[in-house]
């Protein structure tokens, strides 16, 4: 549980008002994700709704990343737990489901009708250029974080630079490279701020 997590601590900060407005968020966000939901997420969990603190986000993005299944999903779970319990964590992860199936379904039917058309396939890739600097200004403006982190900022600095170099250079599959990278890490961070 996070320290600003506590009931005295949560009263003072902005969080949703029932399962209904974290449905409702959800659904925002999660129509607002084509292509990249990571700097979407940020900007409305911390900079928009102040759900969460920067370093709230942090911490619980990279639990989620580890955990089975889609990252923002997981998340969605998680902060919908926090607030509700089960009603919040069910009310979060159908907001995030409900009414994007029903968009995927709708834009999978055209484009199953315009595959072959070479304007849908030029338009696909400059969208995957749009989602790669979407995950790029992210992972930049979560840096500031790190310089408050027990390791040292330098220590992070390389275990990012070892996590870009093992997935872009090496081809190493994620999973293997947050089994390794990241079990060093958190037993590492985890024997730091052992009492």
């Amino acid at each position: 549980m996070h320290p600003a997590s506590s009931p005295a601590a949560a009263s003072d900060r902005p969080r949703p008002k029932s399962p209904r407005d974290l449905f409702v968020s959800c659904t925002w966000l999660a129509l607002q994700g084509f292509g990249g939901v990571l700097a979407i997420v940020q900007r409305e969990m911390v900079e928009k709704k102040r759900w969460l603190t920067a370093d709230e986000f942090l911490e619980d993005w990279a639990v989620a990343q580890v955990l089975p299944g889609p990252n923002v999903i997981n998340l969605a779970l998680m902060i919908g737990d926090r607030h509700f319990g089960l009603r919040g964590a069910i009310a979060a992860v159908a907001g995030m489901l409900t009414v994007p199936l029903a968009v995927i379904l709708a834009l999978a039917v055209l484009y199953a009708h315009y595959a072959g058309n070479p304007q849908v396939a030029g338009a696909l890739r400059g969208m995957g250029a749009v989602a790669g600097g979407l995950i790029a200004a992210t992972g930049i403006k979560l840096i500031p974080q790190l310089r408050r982190h027990p390791l040292g900022f330098a220590t992070c600095l390389v275990l990012v630079a070892v996590v870009f170099a093992a997935i872009a250079f090496a081809r190493i599959p994620l999973g293997w490279v947050l089994l390794a990278v990241g079990g060093v890490a958190c037993t590492w961070t985890w024997r730091k701020i052992a009492p």
